[in-house]
């Protein structure tokens, strides 16, 4: 059974692991610093949110996300899944699908329109799950990197 919640100061370790392995996958380099940060956001669970999924126990999924505002619909926040990560000996036991059900659940409770998120192209294993559970309504994401 796979049991989902909001992360527990003593998930911190394990937590770090598999945010660690999420952005290997997408080979970036983050400072320690922005892992600290996240931790304290998530443990304040005010701007931003955290669920872990445990099989036995053990921590083998993470999410992150938020709520916004929505200029289309002014009167309803939407909710952005920022990051999701299963541990490769947890995949294909529904780890994802259950982070993505309980953050469309978290988000359903506070009255948002709709959650969303991204994923790279490429990312094949992620996508035959999103492509079961939501719509590509084909976006195509842009960005500028600002120096910090």
């Amino acid at each position: 059974m796979i049991d989902i919640g909001k992360l527990l100061p003593s998930d911190r370790d394990a937590w770090e692991g598999l945010f660690r392995a999420y952005i290997d996958f997408y080979q970036r380099v983050e400072p320690d610093e922005m892992y600290d940060r996240a931790w304290q956001e998530f443990q304040a669970n005010t701007r931003m949110h955290a669920f872990g999924a445990k099989l036995d126990g053990k921590l083998v999924g993470i999410t992150h996300f938020f709520t916004h505002a929505n200029t289309s619909a002014p009167d309803t926040d939407v909710c952005y899944l920022q990051d999701l990560f299963t541990a490769s000996e947890a995949r294909g036991k529904g780890v994802g699908r259950a982070l993505i059900e309980a953050v469309t659940d978290w988000a359903r409770e506070r009255g948002c329109s709709r959650v969303y998120w991204n994923t790279h192209e490429s990312n094949t294993t992620a996508r035959s799950l999103y492509d079961k559970v939501a719509e590509n309504r084909g976006f195509i994401r842009y960005q500028i990197e600002l120096p910090r």
